[in-house]
């Protein structure tokens, strides 16, 4: 047998064959319901359809686009999963589009921060990075209504410091919320809300919410409220970042003592000097 008729002789490959080949990667093709999600998410988010619109119906969709009834009842999951449309069941219901509400933004960040594990120095920064801004912007634009809302959110924090401290507790979120909302930026508010939730967890530590604390949130609160009353949005700002980074240590020290608290592990790679 000659060599070039051999089994053991590897085939050639020509050269423009081996450049094709070696170039080509996994391609990903996008699932049906994939791309009509996206598709209506761009025409929702365009004011094609706007907010309490009626979006198509499955029957409708699927003779527009030649997908089977289940991938577009999974877009339109998909769609009610990112917030931007509701479905009502039933002989009158049907799918309308929606705007993103502040829970939604909310259920998201809260999964991703415990997903991720996301420690608590990195909410109380974010709170801090956060709060003064929009303290200064509830001093600058709150209306009348937004302050009589802070006004008797305070009341009730008072009220509650004395002797109930769940109540505190909820009660001091419920004031960074309205805080937020006087500060009439729809972002801050909704990325507030989220990192509010958050820290109302956190801050669940025994032990925490003593004395000392209380009377600390309630004078600081009464503090940022008064600025905020009459509008000195500077120091609105000031107070609050005093009031965060106080809060903060408090949280922190909480946190370290908690015994259900555990320190990171050295790294066994690290050699003392």
């Amino acid at each position: 047998m000659s060599p070039r008729s051999s089994p053991h002789t590897p085939a050639k490959v020509e050269p423009a064959q081996a450049t094709l080949s070696h170039g080509l990667g996994l391609i990903n093709v996008p699932k049906s319901c994939d791309v009509l999600a996206d598709r209506l998410h761009k025409q929702i988010v365009d004011g094609t359809y706007p907010p309490g619109a009626s979006l198509p119906t499955e029957r409708e969709l699927v003779s527009a686009t030649g997908l089977s009834r289940g991938s577009v009842r999974e877009a339109l999951r998909i769609l009610e999963a990112r917030g931007l449309a509701r479905t009502r069941p039933g002989r009158y219901g049907g799918t309308t589009a929606s705007r993103p509400s502040d829970e939604s933004l909310g259920s998201h960040i809260n999964s991703f921060a415990k997903v991720r594990g996301v420690p608590l120095h990195a909410l109380v920064e974010t709170r801090q990075a956060l709060e003064p801004m929009i303290s200064y912007l509830a001093a600058k634009n709150r209306t009348d209504e937004d302050l009589a809302e802070l006004q008797a959110i305070s009341a009730r924090l008072d009220a509650a410091a004395v002797d109930d401290v769940p109540r505190f507790l909820e009660e001091n979120a419920n004031w960074h919320s309205a805080l937020a909302i006087a500060s009439h930026n729809d972002l801050l508010r909704a990325f507030s809300a989220s990192i509010s939730a958050l820290m109302l967890d956190a801050s669940r530590i025994e032990n925490f919410a003593n004395d000392d604390v209380r009377q600390l949130v309630t004078t600081a609160h009464r503090r940022i409220l008064h600025a905020i009353e009459t509008k000195d949005a500077d120091a609105a700002r000031r107070r609050s970042e005093r009031d965060v980074e106080a809060y903060a240590k408090h949280l922190e020290a909480a946190v370290q003592a908690s015994p259900s608290f555990k320190k990171p592990k050295a790294d066994p790679r690290r050699r003392s000097s």
